[in-house]
């Protein structure tokens, strides 16, 4: 537990500071590398075992961050984030079934890839759509990530603490019913405390803690997917880049799911509710 303290208080820091003080070209490289990272690990769990292959994936996905960055004045923008969204539903359907893609065949294999790519590139393209607003964009890109920490932090401890049913025993035993109503609850109030700070009042405010529910809820769902993707691939973590805490997919897997929900209920208030 300390080593996961420490570990988790250097990578805050360091997030934060990247964060609020990179300019958004710069940011979109940073966070484009940590996708790269996440997306290695990825095929692992989608069971590529040919270095070739996954290689050549890992540079099909740079190549498509990359050409995403000069269409980000395009439809196509919102389209890739849209589909983001509606990936993460189809993710929940299987969930439910979740033997589907279970054997280690080349079919399966591939729909692992291609459901990482619907998992990684929209949520790039949300979080760059968040951090790129001319108003405060790097803080509300804080703002929607730290949904995501103190979603997985709420859940931790009101889990521990009141845990009894659980959520998805067959995906991942450790989660509870009780651990996600406290994310839910816990978040609710972190989003109230924070965006009274940002000014939000009124309709505002009450449609941000809807987002904000959607988002964690959504998030939850990431973290499922990704339990499911061990768990067929008979391992405990992504990797192990960071002590305590496991691999880069590890720390973002809730984090792909949240973003494009957010990018695109942020952007709705803002439409429909203006300041």
């Amino acid at each position: 537990m300390k080593q996961r303290i420490l570990t988790g208080l250097v990578l805050a820091a360091l997030a934060v500071s990247i964060i609020l003080f990179s300019p958004t070209p710069l940011f979109a490289a940073i966070v484009g590398i940590t996708w790269l990272i996440a997306w290695w690990e990825w095929t692992a769990l989608a069971g590529v075992t040919s270095q070739a292959m996954r290689i050549a994936t890992t540079v099909l996905v740079a190549t498509a961050l990359a050409g995403l960055w000069f269409a980000r004045e395009t439809p196509l923008w919102w389209i890739v984030i849209g589909l983001g969204v509606a990936w993460w539903l189809v993710a929940a359907v299987w969930l439910r079934h979740f033997s589907f893609g279970a054997s280690p065949v080349r079919t399966n294999r591939s729909l692992k890839l291609i459901a990482g790519l619907f998992a990684l590139v929209p949520a790039w393209a949300g979080l760059m759509q968040i951090h790129g607003h001319p108003s405060l964009g790097p803080v509300w890109t804080l703002f929607a990530l730290s949904l995501v920490w103190a979603a997985d932090s709420f859940a931790y401890f009101a889990g521990r603490r009141f845990g009894r049913t659980k959520l998805a025993p067959r995906v991942s035993p450790g989660k509870t019913r009780e651990g996600a109503w406290g994310a839910m609850a816990g978040t609710a109030l972190f989003a109230l405390a924070c965006a009274t700070l940002l000014g939000e009042r009124g309709a505002d405010l009450v449609a941000l803690l809807v987002l904000t529910v959607l988002v964690v809820v959504v998030s939850i769902v990431g973290d499922l997917f990704e339990s499911l993707l061990k768990r067929q691939a008979g391992v405990k973590d992504s990797g192990a880049i960071f002590p305590g805490h496991g691999g880069m997919l590890d720390r973002l897997d809730g984090v792909f799911a949240a973003i494009p929900v957010f990018a695109i209920g942020k952007a709705l208030i803002d439409l429909t509710l203006p300041a």
